[in-house]
C-alpha cells in the first residue's frame, strides 16, 4: 500500500500585504492633503470660530417656526413631483439600457453615456441653469430633481434589469414571446418591487437636496437658508436646520418601513 500522503494545512496570509495596503493609502492621503494645501493645524485653530458660530446659534428662533412652513411645504411639492416625473422618465431609459434586453451596443451604450452625464453635473448646477433659463420659482428646481433622479433610478433599475433571472426570458423566447411580453411576464415581476425601492430612496435624498436648491434661487426653503445666513441671523437658521432635520428623519422612517415591505 502506498503511504497516506499528509495533507498540508492552509498557509495564514501573509502580513506583508495588508500593511503594505495600509502604508500606501497614508502616502495617498498624505499627499493628497499637500496638494490639496489642507493643513491639521488651521483645523484646530478655527475651532474657537465655530464654538462661536455654534453660540450664536443657540437658543434657537422658535417664534421663526410660523415663517418657514410654507417653504418647508413647498420643497417636498418639488421632490414630489420631480421624483415623480424622474421616476416615470427612468422607466424606458432603463429598458433601454439594459444590455440583457437591449443586445444591440449602439442603443444601450450611448444611453449609458447619457445617464453618465446626467449624473455628472451636480444638482445644485443643474438648478442654476435652469433658473438662467426659466426664471426664479420652484420650476427650476423640479426640472433639476427630475434630471437628478433620472440619473440615479434609471442606473439601479437597469442593473436590477440585467441581474434577474433568465428562466423566464428564456422560456419565453422558447415559445415565440416578443419584447413587450418579456418586459410585462418577465421583467417586471422581478424588478417592480426594487424599482419602487429606488424610487423612494431617490425621494429621500430629493427632498435634503431640495433643501438647498433655494440658495441659487430654485424656491423652496433654501431660499430662507441663504436669506437668514446672509444677514447672520443663526438663530433662525438653526430652526430651519432642526424643521428640516425633523421633516427627513419622519420621511426617512416612512421610506424605510416600506422598503422593508417591499423586499
Amino acid at each position: 500500500m502506498s503511504p497516506i500522503k499528509e495533507q498540508q494545512l492552509p498557509q495564514p496570509p501573509s502580513k506583508l500585504k495588508p500593511t503594505l495596503t495600509l502604508v500606501l493609502i497614508l502616502l495617498a492621503i498624505w499627499l493628497s492633503a499637500i496638494k490639496a494645501d489642507v493643513r491639521i493645524s488651521e483645523f484646530f485653530l478655527s475651532f474657537g470660530n465655530m464654538w462661536e458660530l455654534i453660540a450664536q446659534m443657540f437658543p434657537p428662533n422658535w417664534a421663526y417656526f410660523d415663517n418657514i412652513v410654507v417653504p418647508m411645504l413647498e420643497t417636498l411639492r418639488m421632490a414630489v413631483v420631480g421624483t415623480t416625473i424622474g421616476a416615470i422618465i427612468s422607466v424606458p431609459i432603463a429598458l433601454f439600457s439594459a444590455s440583457n434586453l437591449i443586445q444591440t451596443r449602439w442603443i444601450h451604450y450611448p444611453v449609458r453615456f447619457v445617464l453618465n452625464l446626467i449624473r455628472t453635473v451636480p444638482e445644485l448646477l443643474l438648478a442654476a441653469i435652469f433658473v438662467a433659463i426659466f426664471g426664479l420659482g420652484p420650476l427650476p428646481g423640479i426640472l433639476a430633481i427630475s434630471l437628478f433622479s433620472v440619473g440615479i433610478i434609471a442606473k439601479l433599475t437597469y442593473e436590477s434589469i440585467e441581474a434577474i433571472d433568465k428562466g423566464p426570458l428564456e422560456a419565453m423566447t422558447a415559445v415565440g414571446a416578443n419584447k413587450i411580453q418579456w418586459i410585462v411576464f418577465a421583467v417586471i415581476p422581478q424588478v417592480a418591487a426594487y424599482f419602487i425601492s429606488y424610487v423612494l430612496y431617490t425621494f429621500e435624498v430629493n427632498v435634503r437636496a431640495a433643501a438647498i436648491l433655494g440658495l441659487v434661487g430654485a424656491g423652496g426653503i433654501g431660499l430662507y437658508y441663504d436669506h437668514t445666513l446672509g444677514f447672520l441671523e443663526y438663530d433662525k437658521t438653526n430652526m430651519i436646520i432642526i424643521f428640516t432635520l425633523v421633516v427627513v428623519l419622519i420621511i426617512d422612517y416612512i421610506s424605510t418601513k416600506l422598503r422593508e415591505k417591499l423586499l
